[in-house]
């Protein structure tokens, strides 16, 4: 049987961002949890342009190919994790332009946060992540792997080391994606036979 691919997005697109060796860190533990199939995407990578479709979403009339590249990026997820960082008490404005340029493409999936800042560790942008998630029908998991002062979280190389709590959350999230992407599966199913 084909694992569920998960889908780890770097939302994060500032030079010298912590996101990405955080990203890499739960996609380590993902693939080492081997339930799911792991692809990484990175925002910085994927260039979206502030949001310049003429279009609703809901549509799917997409009229630039970097739209087009997007959707279809999406579309073969059956979970996401989306890697955020807080910015001024909010969700930052590159993951907020990825999310909005798309809509049926995220529904009936599950979503994952791990969210990084300072005192905080970044947890008012993941609730504002999972009431964008619950706009949009997608499953938002009620745990999140919160990782506080991430600045104090990086060796010498730059790379993410977490804490044994920071460990023990990620397995709680997998365990939750694992549970919640097999719940959605007849879901998704259906609407797929619906389409055709």
């Amino acid at each position: 049987m084909t694992k569920p691919l998960l889908q780890i997005i770097i939302g994060s697109t500032r030079p010298g961002r912590a996101g990405g060796a955080v990203a890499e860190w739960f996609a380590d533990r993902a693939r080492e949890d081997d339930r799911f199939e792991i692809e990484v995407v990175d925002l910085a990578e994927v260039g979206l342009p502030l949001m310049d479709e003429p279009h609703h979403p809901r549509l799917r009339d997409y009229q630039h190919e970097h739209t087009k590249a997007w959707s279809a990026t999406i579309e073969r997820a059956d979970a996401y994790v989306f890697v955020i960082p807080e910015y001024n008490y909010a969700l930052n404005a590159a993951t907020k332009n990825a999310i909005d340029y798309l809509s049926t493409e995220w529904a009936r999936k599950a979503l994952g946060i791990v969210s990084y800042g300072g005192i905080s560790g970044g947890l008012r942008a993941a609730q504002m992540l999972k009431q964008v998630g619950s706009a949009l029908k997608m499953a938002t998991l009620p745990d999140t792997v919160i990782i506080p002062m991430i600045g104090a979280l990086r060796d010498k190389d730059g790379r993410f080391v977490a804490t044994p709590i920071i460990e023990d959350s990620a397995t709680i999230l997998l365990d939750q994606l694992d549970e919640m992407t097999a719940a959605l599966q007849p879901l998704r199913d259906g609407l797929l036979a619906a389409k055709s």
